[in-house]
């Protein structure tokens, strides 16, 4: 376990990576003792600064749910970030690439909740039930730690590699349409680069949320009424370059789109 201080230094270290747009190396290369639930404690520290200094936490992210995400980074566990009111991108919006690192772009579903939802034992039914409505989301990971060898601990530590998110299409009721099924083409640059079905994340996105619940709970924390949920990735990451257009086409759920300046 790692000492407070040296939970502080980390958070320190990541932040001023954030500020430079710059990435450090592995802290498992450094810290080879770091557990989970220190890299737990270096995001709690970095999200207590983050409301300390003014910035409004609205909800959560959840990443490496699905195969295809594991497989792509080569971590075999979801895990979950914070997610603030400026990381929030409406539909079509420019977004200044330089503000990340590493940029790439995932296919979620969005999870608005009505209700609070707290673990343990979450069912997919408790979040279906907690759900005010789905929305089609992109989520802009941005990865401030070397991208070579990381590890989960690596990884939640650098809050989950969430940079920021785009919403859009139609929102829908969580009982609208049988989430499973929800499908996404991705595009960039006008030329179709990925695509996915919903049920890869844990065979139902509301898993993701449901896991996130009792994960929450295990760390005396809960699912608030009003917070969004990212529900995980159901397409490998896509990098893109500033001067690149995004434009995600989930059928019937509408398009979100961006593009990075």
């Amino acid at each position: 376990m790692l000492s407070t201080e040296q939970v502080a230094a980390i958070a320190d270290e990541l932040a001023e990576a954030e500020r430079t747009r710059s990435t450090v190396p592995l802290l498992t290369a450094r810290h080879p003792e770091m557990t989970v639930e220190d890299s737990y404690a270096v995001q709690n520290e970095w999200r207590r600064r983050g409301i300390e200094a003014g910035r409004r936490p609205v909800g959560r992210k959840i990443g490496l749910t699905s195969k295809v995400m594991q497989q792509a980074t080569g971590i075999t566990e979801p895990d979950y970030g914070a997610i603030f009111s400026d990381m929030v991108f409406g539909n079509g919006s420019e977004i200044e690439h330089a503000q990340f690192s590493n940029v790439r772009i995932e296919v979620e579903l969005a999870f608005v909740l009505g209700e609070d939802l707290t673990g343990p034992h979450t069912t997919v039914f408790d979040v279906m039930r907690a759900t005010e409505y789905v929305i089609p989301a992109l989520e802009i990971l941005s990865s401030r730690i070397e991208m070579e060898g990381r590890t989960i601990v690596d990884t939640i530590s650098d809050n989950a590699a969430m940079g920021g998110m785009v919403y859009g299409g139609n929102p829908i009721a969580a009982d609208a349409v049988d989430l499973r099924w929800v499908s996404a083409l991705l595009y960039r640059n006008e030329t179709i680069e990925e695509t996915g079905v919903a049920a890869a994340v844990l065979n139902h996105p509301a898993m993701g949320v449901a896991w996130l619940a009792d994960k929450l709970a295990a760390h005396g924390d809960g699912l608030k009424a009003g917070e969004i949920i990212l529900a995980g990735s159901f397409t490998r990451p896509m990098w893109v370059h500033p001067g690149d257009s995004v434009l995600c086409d989930y059928r019937e759920l509408g398009t979100v789109s961006c593009r990075f300046v």
